[in-house]
């Protein structure tokens, strides 16, 4: 298995060929997802055995049942959920990662690595006006760096107050549903701010706060640059003002939305961000690096490595060498992908400037998109989009008929659409993020509802 052979000759040509195929797909196609497990069975049954198989009798399972029913995220008719629209130059350098199974575990084994990763965290972090101090690591997604900067968060409230007690953290209502986990995981207990608008500002959480009543319970507060099903971003100056009060955590959740950083349109609606103790974004959503990737950042990441470095015999060696930065000690992991470097890769390919003007285009899809909305009689634009979710109605449909209609675009390759819910109500709602998406498709999908 480790030799290259006959065997191993013809299986690099024919993965790579197909690699190469899959990579020169300019759109690509949608597929179809979900399929009945029995019909699936059926392909691979005995696959997995005790004798191998043919490697290009296994890639034809593969391309042919098995890959068609995985809807492409980084197809731009993917407008459903988060989409993902990964540059080839990512791809591309992530395909070299894994050939090469390259980690990033500690500036020992990986120094090279690390560095470049860093390089694209202090980039993210002087988007963000951290201070030169600032560092991180990067993580799965945006679910392990929220729990890994709440544990922090948490361990330091601790060390203020001692242990014995139980604390909690205010969040908003639409706050991601990795935060309501992480709280139950960490038991951490919600002081939930409600708001009409769904934006939490400075001035709800203080009235919140005052409310309930007990705000020394407060180890930390969390606000969302860039709520996932509305795209609503928290008044993070107001909010950093009230946590400084508390002497509590500020952690911004940024892992969709925390991308807009580098949209000059939208950059003043993240002020206060500076402010933030830690902080999350997600390449392999805003940023066009592939799956699976999340930049989690600390203002002061010495009380993170305080709380997370983990100590064993065999792990002495990689403390106290020269320049060590081990991502290591820096979330809840120790084995970790070097999954910063596609990003790097394609960063220093194509310069930060086609960055910007990628996310600009998805924003500028939203706002063309709700312009659309609201020139039909049968629809209704429920918000105006602040980055690049469009919340909207079709005026007299029942939840069923969304689903159909979002059943039908699917089958037809025009669209991934599920519809969500807005305030206990079934509605319709884009995704915008890649950049190739047309607005005719947007029409398309739109006049499918008339």
């Amino acid at each position: 298995m480790h030799s290259v052979d006959a065997t191993t000759d013809r299986m690099i040509r024919s993965v790579l060929a197909y690699a190469e195929n899959r990579l020169r797909l300019d759109p690509v196609p949608l597929d179809e997802g979900a399929r009945d497990p029995a019909a699936l069975d059926v392909v691979v049954k005995g696959l997995l055995g005790e004798d191998g198989h043919d490697p290009d009798q296994v890639l034809g399972v593969w391309a042919s049942t098995l890959a068609p029913a995985v809807i492409s995220a980084d197809s731009p008719r993917f407008l459903g959920f988060i989409p993902a629209a990964p540059t080839k130059a990512s791809l591309l350098f992530d395909m070299l990662i894994s050939c090469a199974s390259i980690q990033g575990i500690s500036w020992l084994e990986a120094g090279g690595a690390i560095h470049a990763e860093n390089q694209v965290l202090r980039l993210i972090a002087d988007r963000a006006g951290m201070p030169e101090s600032a560092g991180g690591c990067f993580v799965s997604g945006g679910s392990a760096g929220n729990l890994s900067a709440l544990v922090v968060a948490r361990e330091v409230a601790k060390r203020k107050a001692g242990t014995g007690r139980r604390w909690r953290v205010a969040v908003g209502a639409d706050a991601h549903s990795s935060i309501v986990n992480t709280l139950r995981i960490l038991e951490l207990d919600p002081l939930t701010v409600h708001t009409d608008d769904h934006r939490v500002t400075g001035a709800a959480l203080r009235a919140a706060v005052e409310a309930d009543g007990d705000p020394s319970s407060i180890a930390a507060v969390v606000a969302t640059s860039g709520t996932t099903n509305a795209g609503i971003i928290d008044d993070l100056a107001g909010v950093s003002t009230v946590a400084r009060e508390l002497g509590a955590w500020f952690h911004v959740d940024g892992a969709y939305g925390g991308a807009g950083l580098f949209a000059p349109s939208v950059r003043r609606k993240y002020d206060g961000i500076e402010h933030a103790d830690s902080f999350v974004v997600d390449p392999h959503k805003w940023l066009f690096a592939p799956f699976d990737c999340a930049a989690l950042l600390y203002r002061d990441p010495s009380i993170a490595r305080s709380v997370h470095k983990q100590d064993a015999a065999y792990l002495d060696v990689i403390h106290g060498t020269p320049g060590e930065w081990n991502p290591t000690d820096y979330a809840y992991h120790l084995t970790r992908r070097a999954r910063g470097l596609p990003l790097w890769f394609s960063l220093a390919v194509h310069g930060v400037r086609a960055y910007t003007d990628a996310i600009e285009t998805a924003i500028g899809l939203a706002r063309q998109a709700a312009a659309e909305v609201q020139s039909r009689d049968y629809l209704e634009l429920i918000r105006e989009p602040e980055l690049g979710v469009v919340l909207f109605r079709r005026v007299g449909w029942a939840p069923g008929q969304y689903a159909e209609w979002a059943d039908r675009l699917l089958h037809d390759q025009v669209a991934f659409i599920p519809p969500t819910a807005w305030q206990g109500e079934t509605v319709a709602r884009f995704a915008f993020l890649h950049p190739r998406t047309p607005m005719d498709l947007v029409r398309e999908i739109l006049d499918r509802m008339s």
